[in-house]
């Protein structure tokens, strides 16, 4: 019997191909990328992209604008024109990665820190009030020096006021139709604050303040007669204020006297933006071709920066910077109308509040409606503390629309999984 060996047929291992994998795994890294991209722009509600595209532009307008009106007087002072558009753009890079991080930031992180905070802006403005480092500017002493940099602690104080007003409010959100409640802690805590800045002789920020203090407590859903009497008092308050200086008193005689050969000063700036506006007509002089700016006008890069665009870009251009402020509010209106949470609600009232009453006190300003308060237009002005904390109040209340973005996409995934 003949015994045969079977043997196995050689097995031919196939090489893979490493073209077709590594293209294959390219294609799927490159798919799992867009669906990650995807899923992190889905993950910001309609009301994050628009409040971020409006304040980005108008950041990058009053860059534009800073530079326009203020290279005069930067050539004159560092013999270069670009010195302050330089400082001014520098603080907006510091402001934007600081207003992308606070975004990042929960409300409980505020909620459990806020007090610390508004604890050190008052720190701060009490080193203004009572100590060397202190610097008094065009009669106000609202300023911290430190080394060749000028900081104003009035504008960390804001921000600290408004998410504490939103986290005391939202805490005693039954209790507020008792006076007693709405009085404790605001009035000792919030019109402490106010007092430290009114010190310094800042009426235009303490008016501001004021205001930012009455808009959170009717957002929060105080009586209207609370707000009555709230508003009462803080009116007196700002009556005496004024009277108590010989240049506010000037102010407002300037205001209701109009040009005066007895008061050539306080009416040279009044009078100078008037000219700067109606010069610029319906269509402008043309970007950066200003004559007020010429030393003309004082504070053209700040506090009377409207009437350089008015000017420079004309009618238009002023009825563009109105429009972004109404788009604002209206932004931030449907952040208040999206949130359930008091606490975002209230804070982001009180932000509303700060930014758009300060930009109708600057405007009407340089319309002569009011008296010369030296306030900034929010996000346009030149002025690197006031640039920051806008950027940051900005940044808080693009948290609230992430977190109210993702409550109603769950919302709408829980009815979908309930249908």
């Amino acid at each position: 019997m003949e015994v045969r060996r079977v043997t196995n047929p050689p097995r031919t291992l196939e090489r893979p191909d490493l073209g077709k994998s590594g293209a294959s795994s390219s294609k799927l890294a490159g798919l799992t990328a867009r669906i990650s991209l995807g899923k992190a722009v889905q993950a910001e509600s309609a009301n994050y992209f628009l409040l971020l595209g409006i304040t980005l532009f108008m950041v990058v307008f009053g860059l534009v604008m800073v530079l326009s009106s203020s290279s005069v007087e930067s050539h004159n002072d560092t013999d270069n024109f670009f010195s302050r558009f330089w400082s001014q753009g520098a603080y907006a890079l510091i402001g934007l990665p600081l207003m992308f991080l606070v975004s990042r930031l929960p409300s409980r992180f505020w909620k459990k820190t806020i007090w610390f905070f508004l604890a050190i802006a008052c720190f701060l403005q009490l080193l203004v009030l009572f100590t060397p480092l202190g610097m008094e500017i065009g009669g106000n002493r609202n300023w911290l020096k430190v080394g060749s940099q000028t900081l104003q602690p009035s504008e960390a104080i804001k921000v600290a006021l408004v998410v504490w007003l939103g986290v005391v409010l939202a805490r005693k959100k039954d209790m507020l139709w008792q006076w007693k409640h709405v009085a404790v802690p605001v009035v000792p805590i919030g019109g402490g604050a106010i007092l430290l800045v009114t010190l310094g002789g800042d009426l235009g920020t303490t008016m501001i303040m004021a205001a930012i203090v009455l808009g959170a407590l009717f957002f929060a859903g105080v009586r209207l007669r609370h707000l009555a009497v709230g508003t009462l008092g803080i009116a007196v308050l700002a009556f005496l204020v004024a009277i108590s200086s010989e240049s506010r008193l000037g102010r407002i005689a300037a205001l209701f006297g109009g040009s005066s050969a007895a008061n050539p000063d306080v009416n040279w700036q009044i009078d100078n933006g008037f000219y700067a506006l109606a010069s610029g007509g319906v269509f402008g002089v043309g970007l950066g071709n200003s004559h007020s700016k010429w030393s003309w006008l004082p504070a053209a890069d700040t506090d009377f920066i409207f009437a350089i665009i008015g000017e420079e870009l004309g009618l238009i251009g002023a009825a563009v910077v109105l429009i972004l402020f109404v788009l604002l509010a209206i932004v931030f209106l449907r952040i208040i109308h999206a949130s359930t949470d008091p606490f975002a609600r209230v804070t982001t009232a009180a932000i509303m509040v700060w930014l758009i009453g300060q930009a109708f006190v600057n405007i009407a300003v340089v319309l002569g409606v009011i008296p010369v308060l030296g306030v900034p237009l929010p996000l346009i002005s030149a002025g690197g503390t006031a640039m920051i904390s806008s950027m940051i109040a900005i940044g808080i209340v693009l948290s609230f629309a992430r977190e109210t973005g993702r409550e109603a996409r769950r919302e709408r995934v829980a009815n979908g999984s309930a249908e």
